[in-house]
């Protein structure tokens, strides 16, 4: 029960998205064929057997992050999720007439976090957007400088979806908690790779995705810490607690709680695989070319996260020549076809040449040590045919 690809090129972009684990596709059958109810639709047996199949998956992702299952909203993805969060505390202030309306983030976020946050600039509100270090970390006493009685949310993602680094939430969410602010955090690439848990993390809302996880593409959660102000952002039939309207996905919702289950049971042991795999790549390309750059922070990271640069090489140029057999990717998959360096290298100070040779290689749960050889023969092959190999 392995994903295999050896039919095409090694797969090496596990934080674009993941292989559906065979365990979890298995879960998710029988609720399209035989149970397919409306989770909703409460006169009937197969409405019955819907809900009590998503009441699950609610228990087990809210077990995976240590929350309790009225805690969980579902989603269609982590963007919807982000959403809900940000857009959902403006649209609670506005009503309740609150009188905060500062939100702070940070240049690093993806962009269902930074865009919506400048966005929120249209609807009146302040946006704060604070810089990062060389590494790719945000220092708390900046956020310190910036976070006042006027701030309605601080919102900082857990893992870097290109570079990988982790934030140090529980000394950002003790700054929010002291002036009142509410904290959220983009958990969806540190899913899987470290142990979340919302109340030693100190965090107010979660956003997660399945697909990242080995789970199916079109759902995702918002932990909502009970007392929260957050209003819904779209109308519809209430569902979810009605904070987010819509039938919700059965199916999907089953594979959810599934991976969630399993990443319980076996984040700790894919964690210990992905950090020797992580160094294996590391050295094996480090031995080839001594001057590699690696963007992030070198030991603040989620293991089989790893950002590179080849002096002289563009990450488009290496990703071009190699794509017959390696699946790697110059950052994140929402902006792939971009032509801009990315926007979360240009942050940690570099310049747009040396951010233009980013590639992003992400290891995952069925990684395995002749992929990473392969992908070290293979670089290392551009390298030779670049005269960039010593």
């Amino acid at each position: 029960m392995m994903f295999n690809s050896t039919s095409g090129p090694v797969y090496l972009d596990y934080q674009a998205t993941t292989p559906v684990d065979p365990r979890v596709f298995e879960i998710m059958r029988p609720y399209y064929k035989n149970h397919f109810g409306n989770p909703h639709s409460i006169n009937h047996v197969y409405g019955w057997e819907a809900h009590d199949a998503v009441q699950m998956a609610r228990g087990q992702v809210a077990d995976f992050i240590g929350a309790d299952d009225d805690e969980i909203i579902f989603t269609s993805g982590a963007t919807e999720s982000c959403n809900l969060a940000i857009r959902g505390v403006a649209k609670a202030i506005v009503r309740r007439r609150m009188s905060r309306n500062k939100f702070i983030s940070v240049q690093t976020e993806h962009s269902a976090v930074f865009d919506t946050v400048l966005d929120l600039n249209l609807e009146g509100f302040e946006s704060v957007i604070l810089p990062v270090g060389s590494d790719g970390l945000v220092d708390p006493a900046n956020i310190e400088s910036v976070i006042d009685e006027r701030t309605a949310l601080v919102s900082v993602m857990a893992a870097n979806n290109e570079i990988g680094v982790i934030q140090p939430l529980d000394d950002i969410s003790a700054l929010c908690h002291a002036k009142g602010a509410i904290f959220h955090t983009d958990a969806t690439q540190a899913a899987g790779r470290v142990d979340i848990n919302v109340d030693a993390w100190g965090v107010d809302l979660l956003s997660l995705s399945a697909h990242k996880m080995y789970g199916p593409k079109g759902i995702g959660a918002l932990f909502v810490r009970r007392g929260v102000p957050i209003d819904p952002i779209q109308t519809g039939g209430g569902q979810e607690k009605a904070l987010r309207s819509g039938t919700v996905p059965v199916g999907l919702s089953a594979g959810f709680g599934g991976a969630c289950q399993i990443a319980s049971d076996e984040w700790a042991e894919d964690t210990i695989r992905m950090t020797e795999l992580t160094f294996r790549l590391t050295k094996g390309l480090q031995k080839e070319f001594p001057d590699l750059r690696l963007f992030g922070h070198s030991d603040l990271r989620v293991p089989g996260s790893l950002n590179i640069g080849i002096p002289g090489l563009s990450a488009r140029q290496v990703i071009e020549m190699v794509s017959d057999r390696l699946a790697i990717s110059t950052g994140s998959a929402c902006l792939s076809d971009s032509t801009k360096p990315s926007r979360i290298l240009l942050a940690l100070g570099v310049g747009p040449e040396i951010a233009e040779s980013g590639i992003r290689i992400s290891l995952g749960r069925f990684t395995t040590n002749e992929e990473i050889d392969v992908a070290i023969d293979v670089l290392t092959g551009v390298g030779a045919r670049m005269n960039l190999v010593q």
